[in-house]
């Protein structure tokens, strides 16, 4: 299961909106549908290849950038060329993967954390 923070939910939000106004919708389709995979992806594998662990950001804290899952969207889309989006999360427990933040990759990670995402 997946638990989106409040953060993820504006990023993922914001993404897809800049993505429509900037791409058109056809753009917006594909980037959600690459954004679908990549959550699906760490869900079933939370350390799968491609994924980073991130100790100086806090326990347990990983990353994992949309383009390791471009090949594997299928039939939700087209490929999304050039994604430039990672996302940011930790394994709560087996069965609950939590995402922190959707964030760009020219962003400072460090500064875009979640408030609470240190403490654990």
């Amino acid at each position: 299961m997946l638990r989106l923070s409040a953060s993820a939910e504006a990023d993922i939000i914001s993404i897809l909106a800049w993505t429509e106004d900037r791409f058109g919708h056809n753009a917006r389709k594909r980037y959600q549908a690459l954004l679908i995979t990549a959550l699906r992806d760490i869900m079933s594998d939370p350390e799968r290849p491609g994924s980073i662990s991130r100790p100086e950001l806090g326990p347990a804290i990983r990353s994992y950038h949309l383009r390791h899952s471009r090949e594997r969207v299928g039939a939700l889309g087209g490929i999304v060329r050039t994604p430039r989006h990672l996302l940011l999360y930790r394994a709560i427990d087996p069965d609950i993967v939590g995402i922190g933040r959707v964030l760009h990759d020219a962003m400072e990670v460090e500064r875009n954390l979640p408030a609470d995402y240190g403490d654990r």
